[in-house]
């Protein structure tokens, strides 16, 4: 199960009732994410429910595809911004946070800390094949990527 699988809206109730129908909490499913693009009122949201949408939508259904909310980019946006959170020095806890408070998500810490011990261990592999391979500026590359999860 993939780290975006795991992550729900907080606010999911709050949208049912402007849309009227039945809203996953999970953020990245395909009918919660429809839900958000095509119709919902932003008129009848306060502004905590609106700016954590927009920030949302900013942040993670930004992209061309033409299969767009549905194309996949969201999930590796999100995965991204978790990876890059904690290179600016957060740990898992303060990521938690702030995706509660920036995007309305709430995700376990525990399942952060998890995402970002795989993400180690893959890219321990990636380092370990490019050292083989004679990619020795990948495979340095790779450990610095390392380096600043590890913290």
């Amino acid at each position: 199960m993939s780290i975006a699988q795991k992550a729900r809206f907080k606010g999911a109730k709050k949208l049912e009732n402007i849309v009227g129908y039945r809203v996953p909490e999970f953020a990245f499913k395909g009918q919660f994410l429809e839900a958000v693009c095509a119709t919902v009122d932003y008129n009848r949201m306060d502004k905590r429910l609106k700016t954590q949408l927009t920030n949302f939508f900013k942040a993670f259904l930004n992209c061309r595809c033409k299969t767009n909310p549905l194309c996949g980019c969201a999930e590796r946006k999100f995965a991204a911004e978790i990876l890059e959170l904690r290179m600016s020095g957060m740990n898992h806890r303060d990521i938690s946070e702030f995706l509660l408070d920036e995007y309305g998500i709430d995700l376990f810490p525990t399942d952060i800390l998890s995402y970002l011990e795989e993400s180690v261990h893959l890219l321990e592999a990636v380092k370990d094949v490019s050292t083989i391979e004679g990619k020795e500026k990948l495979a340095a590359k790779t450990a610095a990527v390392i380096s600043k999860i590890e913290g």
